[in-house]
């Protein structure tokens, strides 16, 4: 008798003990989550931490075994507006980056648009050209693409780079057709119904919903051209005043290699814009990037 009594008590203990494991066990895996995702942001600030820093230090003391400056110098960003055209850099930069996103998506959306919504004959072939050319390198165009624009008197200029985005960019294309094949077909037939015009489908009720998509895409033609610099060393090279800010800040370094502080210096203003922009977009560049390519 005193066996049996005892035996249920013996393994009432027993009860708790996969719970708590459990329980033991999601701890443990949020932790190793989270260590995880703050060695990754650490690995990702790190370089920008040294940069700015590294722009607060003077000559002698920048790329030393002293990681903080003592004292802060700064003298390098007063030096790098004085020194440099850098106003007029930033003026070429922002002309480039704001006519090649307005031309990309003046003619991009519509291309988009009937890719996405319209059925047609032939849609599935320019679809797959598109891939075809967003797949293809610029190098191996970059020849006949140039001797084109030497005949029309526009190199040293930055117009070659700008006037092909009037006949589309194959990558926003592509991104925007993913996003515009999200939305549901009726509401363009229930339009199309009340008397619309395909334009007017376009423009009043897809334009509206695809915000987000449309936003995505004009932040990366943006943010690709005012980092472009493959494109300016091509066609604008031979002309300084052409220069956008990401050749002339390549040129200042190779010119001024020695000079870490000040190189550092003009890295942090030509990051500022890029930064600044990102943080006022950055919920509807999300949110495109979230819901583009649901529907393939």
């Amino acid at each position: 008798m005193t066996a049996v009594s005892q035996s249920p008590l013996a393994r009432a203990p027993r009860g708790p003990a996969p719970r708590t494991g459990r329980r033991r066990g999601r701890t443990l895996v949020w932790i190793a989550e989270h260590a995880a995702l703050v060695a990754l942001g650490v690995l990702t600030i790190a370089p920008i931490v040294f940069v700015v820093l590294t722009s607060l230090m003077s000559s002698n003391q920048a790329l030393t075994a002293s990681i903080v400056p003592r004292p802060l110098d700064f003298s390098n960003y007063a030096r790098v507006f004085t020194e440099l055209p850098l106003t007029q850099w930033f003026g070429n930069s922002s002309m480039y980056a704001v006519l090649a996103t307005a031309f990309m998506l003046v003619s991009s959306v519509p291309a988009a648009y009937a890719l996405a919504q319209i059925k047609f004959r032939g849609a599935n072939l320019i679809f797959t050209v598109i891939i075809v050319a967003m797949l293809l390198p610029p190098q191996v165009t970059a020849v006949p693409v140039y001797v084109m624009w030497s005949h029309l008197h526009l190199t040293g200029t930055l117009w070659p780079l700008i006037l092909p985005n009037l006949l589309g960019d194959a990558f926003s294309i592509f991104l925007l057709r993913q996003f515009f094949m999200t939305i549901p077909k009726e509401y363009g037939d229930a339009a199309r119904m009340d008397g619309c015009s395909e334009w007017g489908v376009l423009w009043r009720v897809v334009v509206p919903m695809a915000r987000p998509g449309i936003a995505s895409a004009a932040i990366f033609m943006f943010f690709h051209s005012w980092n472009d610099y493959y494109g300016p060393l091509l066609y604008a090279s031979e002309n300084q005043a052409a220069w956008p800010v990401a050749y002339g800040l390549a040129t200042f370094r190779g010119q001024h290699g020695t000079d870490w502080s000040m190189t550092m210096a003009m890295t942090v203003v030509v990051m500022v814009p890029v930064v600044v922009i990102f943080f006022f977009a950055q919920k509807a560049f999300v949110e495109g990037i979230a819901l583009t390519g649901v529907k393939g």
